[in-house]
C-alpha cells in the first residue's frame, strides 16, 4: 500500500535480520526510497558488512558515521558523572546510545529531505520510546515508522521466510550462530533471549566475549593511575587520551581481570 506523504525514509540500520527485512518492507509497504544509517559506536566488525548489505539491496544513500567520540564525550561520561545505574547494576550502555542515534537520524533526514525516520525496535520494549522521544525532542512532528508495530511478521520463522522470499542477504549459520540477541558498543555488550529468559538459568560460559570469569582472572593486582578533569578520566598512567580512547584500554583491563559482568532482570513498563 502506498503512502503518498512518505517518499524517503532514513532507517537506523544495523545490517542484521530485522533491519534488513525492514528495508524491503519499507520499499514495498510505503513504496519509498530508503536511506540507511549505521552508527559506529565501537561495536566492531559489524559496520562494514552493514554497508555491503545495504548496497546489495539497492540502497543509494548509505551513511556510516563514526560517533565513538561523541558517544563517549557527550553521553557516556555525563551519565557516569550522574551515577546513572539501572537496578543497581546495569550501566545503561544500550539505552544511552539510542538518543545519539536518534539525533543523527534527524540530522540525516534534514540533510536528505526525508519525510520520515524508522527504527527496528520492537513494540514491547523501551528502546522504541528512547528513539522516538529523542527524535521528537529535536524535530517535533517528525514522522516515525516503527515496523514492529505495523507488520504481521510476529515470529522468527516468519521473518526468515520473508527474507528468503525476497532474497534478502541475511547470514544464517545454523548450529554456530549465537542464540542470544546481542547489542555491543564502546561501553558494553548486552545479551538477552534464549535460555536467559529463564531467571534460574545461568549464561553459558562461551557467551562472554570481553570478560574472563573472575575465577579465571589473574590472582594478582593490576595497578594503574587515572587522571581526572571535571569528573572525567583524561589520562591513563600519565598518557593523555580522548574520552573514546580512554574507554578501550579500560575495557580490556577490566575484562582481563574479571570485572564488568552483570546478570539482571529487566523491568518493562
Amino acid at each position: 500500500m502506498a503512502h503518498p506523504s512518505v517518499k524517503k525514509v532514513v532507517l537506523a540500520y544495523s545490517g542484521g535480520l530485522d533491519t534488513s527485512i525492514i528495508v524491503k518492507w519499507l520499499q514495498e509497504e510505503y513504496q519509498c526510497e530508503v536511506v540507511t544509517f549505521t552508527a559506529d559506536i565501537g561495536q566492531g566488525e559489524e559496520v562494514e558488512p552493514a554497508r555491503a548489505k545495504a548496497a546489495a539491496m539497492g540502497i543509494k544513500e548509505i551513511y556510516i558515521d563514526d560517533l565513538c567520540e561523541e558517544f563517549a564525550r557527550d553521553f557516556v561520561f555525563p551519565m557516569f558523572r550522574a551515577n546513572a545505574i539501572y537496578e543497581g547494576e546495569y550501566l545503561l550502555g544500550t539505552s544511552i546510545a539510542r538518543p545519539l542515534i536518534a539525533k543523527r537520524l534527524v540530522e540525516i533526514a534534514n540533510e536528505t529531505g526525508a519525510d520520515a525516520i524508522s527504527h527496528g525496535a520492537t513494540g514491547k520494549g523501551n528502546d522504541q520510546i528512547r528513539f522516538e522521544l529523542g527524535a521528537y525532542a529535536l524535530k517535533p512532528g517528525v514522522k516515525v515508522i516503527a515496523p514492529w508495530r505495523e507488520w504481521d511478521l510476529s515470529s522468527r520463522d516468519s521473518l526468515m521466510k520473508y527474507a528468503q522470499t525476497h532474497g534478502i542477504p541475511v547470514e544464517q549459520k545454523r548450529g554456530t550462530k549465537s542464540p542470544y540477541s546481542m547489542d555491543a558498543n564502546l561501553l558494553h555488550i548486552s545479551y538477552e533471549g534464549d535460555l536467559l529468559e529463564d531467571p534460574w538459568a545461568e549464561p553459558e560460559a562461551d557467551m562472554w566475549r570481553w570478560t574472563v570469569a573472575p575465577e579465571d582472572a589473574p590472582d594478582q593486582a593490576t595497578y594503574i593511575t587515572l587522571d581526572f578533569e571535571k569528573g572525567d578520566v583524561v589520562a591513563i598512567d600519565g598518557e593523555k587520551m580522548t574520552p573514546a580512547q580512554v574507554m578501550v584500554p579500560l575495557n580490556k583491563l577490566g575484562g582481563d581481570n574479571g570485572i564488568g559482568r552483570a546478570d539482571i532482570m529487566e523491568n518493562r513498563y
